[in-house]
């Protein structure tokens, strides 16, 4: 294997040299002067970091929600995705919004808040990930620079990673960068360039000491000592991103916010105030121009908390021994319930209340969005050496759904009902203004009830058990989520725990249903028999619509319709004795619409029709495939064969394996066998 040429071919030397660029502090003006979005701050870099990936509306239930592709995670294909939070994520990329303009919230810590295991820390690790991204592009590029004291000394990057316009004295530099862009076009200024603050206290002694050498003279010293480099913002490379979490009160120090003194360097300078005998590598101190994230933030110890609010409200930090440094940071904290209980009932935490934009993130409340965060773990392509049946992981979710969902103050709509009308499902005698109101009823749903992880974690049980002959059903899944309950640490009371376990009854009755269906579907799968059981039946509502008689096909004699025909197929779908004339004039008048507009009627072209026809003819060939009979342990050939094929219909049609589709057709046998009828749903 020729190994050079692969190396070559991986190589990206264009892309390395535009990522380690250096250049004069007057390159870096020019830059500026091209594309002042060089010049950002860290909250205007964020916002458009995420809107640069696109957006798209959604409409659901009548509201129109902006969903931002930035959170399906382009980066990791999908690995972080977030499914079903549209609304939470609109507010943070607001607030974000609101902050770039300057309108206030870039002085608030963007606090997420909600259950454990509600995307959190996914929202941050991927800001944090983009971040990163965004910043290895043309469109998010940013530069620091690095000082030299003298020509045979090694180039040292400013510590902080300062924006290199604050090199511009604070007295000129607001004129100074107004003169820079005088003639720059009002569309390639999406924000008001505004080089904010002081240095850092190691480059500012640096500055202080070259300005006294040169004399006053700011742009010789510049242009001799100071070389503008491109950032590559990196939490693995502790540059741009700080992450902070708390340990046990007696650990806890604030010099790991705000950098501590390098003791081994205070022999050298002397003096433990000398800026260059101090590390400015607290996460406050590596997080300029970019995001720090507090995990469980409010486990702060108090005196963190201070350090905080002024980071905040101030965007100065204090460190030990120094004057108040200024930084240029996004703040995102994250906590569960219970702990922001205790904020709000400690009056001692009320400025800190006061400073943050609490943004709630809820579990999903949308089945088909939960279905999307299991799909991505546990799926058939990805699962090797065990097969998941079909439905395996819609039953869980579903189950999940109906643990965070409030009861329906309404009496006729069950907790299974207002589920599936959350999820876009039409049900008779409700609309969407309905959907709606049952939201506005219950603001909390989705902050309480089981979390995604317990699920995942039950569902990977399943897979490594020694049951199920390499194949696992919903049955074995949910038999893993009821026997954890027992043990679950956040379920506080027995009543709750009871409550979980009868919505894993309703569960298991929704499944059986859907399978009851499915087979009674594979069962009647012939479509020519439909096809004929449908010409059958039209041409009898024609003539007792027509108040004529129907010639039968074998005897040739004119005849009176079937009713006994009719009223089999109409019972399958409810339609009473009352109603059958207008059922059947409605079919009719159907039949003539389609005519008219050109159009042939087939028997799937109205789906309560179908309905009707497949339950018929499922009632007519259970009997003859002899269903039942699978219980037993006598089968014989004839009925074998028609068996295998309802097998490969279940296989074909609904993606199950041999083993799973022989599990399903014994349980529904069993079901049949005790008399139980496939019910509407």
């Amino acid at each position: 294997m020729d190994y050079k040429s692969i190396a070559r071919r991986l190589s990206k030397v264009e892309e390395y040299r535009d990522l380690h660029w250096t250049g004069s502090f007057s390159d870096y003006l020019e830059l500026v002067r091209k594309d002042p979005r060089v010049a950002r701050n860290a909250f205007q870099r964020v916002y458009d970091m995420i809107v640069s990936w696109g957006q798209d509306e959604i409409t659901r239930h009548k509201e129109t929600l902006t969903t931002y592709r930035f959170f399906q995670d382009p980066f990791d294909e999908g690995k972080d995705a977030i499914f079903g939070l549209e609304q939470p994520l609109a507010k943070m990329v607001g607030t974000l919004k609101s902050a770039a303009q300057g309108y206030g919230t870039e002085k608030r810590v963007i606090l997420l808040h909600g259950p454990v295991g509600s995307s959190k820390s996914t929202i941050a690790r991927l800001i944090k990930k983009g971040l990163e991204a965004y910043s290895r592009t043309d469109e998010g590029a940013l530069y620091t620079f690095q000082w030299r004291m003298s020509a045979d000394e090694p180039w040292e990057t400013s510590p902080m990673h300062e924006e290199p316009l604050k090199l511009i004295p604070s007295e000129i530099r607001a004129d100074f960068i107004k003169e820079l862009l005088s003639d720059v076009p009002e569309d390639k200024l999406p924000y008001p360039v505004v080089a904010k603050g002081d240095l850092d206290p190691a480059s500012r002694y640096n500055y202080r000491e070259l300005l006294e050498k040169y004399d006053g003279d700011w742009f010789g010293m510049l242009e001799d000592h100071v070389r503008v480099i491109r950032m590559v913002i990196s939490e693995k490379d502790r540059v741009g991103i700080g992450t902070f979490q708390p340990k046990d009160e007696k650990n806890q120090d604030s010099t790991e916010l705000t950098g501590d003194i390098n003791y081994r360097k205070i022999a050298i300078y002397g003096s433990d105030s000398d800026p260059r005998a101090f590390n400015f590598d607290g996460e406050f101190n590596v997080a300029n121009r970019g995001v720090i994230e507090f995990v469980e933030i409010l486990k702060l110890d108090v005196a963190f908390l201070y350090d905080l609010l002024g980071a905040t409200q101030e965007h100065k930090i204090k460190p030990k021994k120094f004057a108040q440094t200024d930084i240029d940071e996004v703040i995102i904290g994250h906590t569960n319930e219970p702990e922001y209980r205790r904020l709000q009932s400690n009056e001692l935490m009320e400025a800190f209340r006061d400073r943050t934009v609490k943004i709630d993130i809820p579990y999903n409340t949308v089945l088909d969005d939960e279905i999307k965060i299991y799909r991505r773990d546990f799926n058939n392509d990805v699962i090797k050496g065990c097969f998941i049946a079909p439905h395996t992981i819609e039953m869980a979710a579903l189950w999940g759904i109906l643990t965070r969902l409030e009861e329906p103050k309404v009496a006729s709509l069950s907790l299974l009902q207002k589920l599936k009308l959350y999820n876009g499902k039409s049900i008779p005698g409700f609309t969407e203004d309905n959907v709606k109101e049952l939201r506005e009823t219950a603001p909390r749903e989705g902050m309480q009830g089981i979390s995604p992880r317990y699920i995942q974690d039950k569902i990977s049980n399943a897979l490594v058990s020694e049951q199920g002959e390499g194949t696992i059903n919903p049955f074995m899944v949910l038999n893993e989520l009821e026997s954890g309950l027992r043990h679950h640490s956040l379920i506080g009371s027995e009543d709750l725990r009871k409550h979980f376990r009868d919505l894993l009854t309703v569960v298991k009755e929704e499944y059986e249903d859907i399978i009851k269906n499915e087979v009674q579907k594979a069962i009647s799968a012939d479509e020519d028999a439909i096809a004929r059981l449908c010409a059958n039946y039209v041409d009898n509502v024609k003539a007792y619509t027509h108040r004529e008689k129907v010639k039968n096909k074998y005897t040739g004699q004119d005849e009176e319709p079937d009713e006994r025909l009719m009223r089999s197929i109409e019972e399958k779908i409810d339609i009473p004795e009352s109603r059958k004339d207008d059922f059947r004039r409605e079919i009719m008048n159907y039949i003539g619409k389609l005519a008219i507009e050109g159009k042939q009627f087939h028997y799937w072209t109205n789906e309560r029709l179908q309905k009707a026809l497949e339950l018929k003819l499922f009632e007519d060939q259970k009997d003859s495939i002899k269903l039942t009979n699978l219980i037993s342990s006598v089968i014989d050939k004839e009925t074998q064969e028609k068996i295998d094929v309802v097998k490969a219909r279940l296989i074909k049609n609904y993606g199950y394996n041999d083993t799973s589709a022989t599990d399903v057709l014994n349980y529904v046998a069993s079901i049949f066998a005790r008399g139980d009828a496939v019910r509407n749903s």
